[in-house]
């Protein structure tokens, strides 16, 4: 019997230096992938300034070409408004909106044939569930002749999963 119970010591101890060695590779392996997306978030970063900055340039070299024919003021005035312009696009493009659906809700309307919701008159941008073409069909095939040679109770395998179910 001491032997055995030298062995379950062992076998702890066994489970102890693995349990250890894994905890430290995957410390390592999450440090190395830390280590790789702070780079790469740094480098979007810079990117992002010097894009920034050329942008600035851009409208600048936009002011001065327009300064060159008109009043300062005017040429800022038309600058502002074409920057302005390519925003409100920008945000426009970004942004889902009721008229043309995000491309999950497409896929989701495609995959299952669903006629479309929409957003609804409150304006709250809560979406409504789109409305099936016809009404469910209650009967199960069979059901409703009850002394039919081929009449038969419900079966879980006749609830379509993508239906939702309710208990009565």
């Amino acid at each position: 019997m001491d032997r055995l119970d030298h062995l379950e010591h062992l076998d702890k101890q066994l489970v102890d230096e693995l349990a250890q060695v894994a905890r430290e590779t995957v410390r390592d392996e999450l440090r190395e992938q830390t280590r790789r997306q702070r780079r790469r978030a740094t480098l979007y970063a810079a990117s992002g300034a010097v894009a920034l900055y050329a942008g600035a340039a851009l409208a600048l070299a936009l002011g001065l070409g327009l300064a060159a024919g008109l009043p300062d003021w005017a040429a800022a005035l038309i600058t502002a408004v074409i920057l302005g312009a390519a925003a409100y696009a920008l945000r426009g493009a970004a942004r889902p909106n009721a008229s043309r659906p995000t491309a999950d809700e497409a896929e989701l309307t495609a995959a299952h044939g669903h006629t479309g919701g929409g957003t609804p008159p409150n304006g709250q941008g809560l979406p409504v569930p789109p409305m099936p073409p016809a009404p469910p069909e209650t009967a199960v095939p069979g059901a409703g002749t009850p002394n039919a040679a081929d009449a038969r109770k419900p079966h879980t395998d006749d609830i379509a999963p993508e239906q939702p179910h309710h208990r009565a």
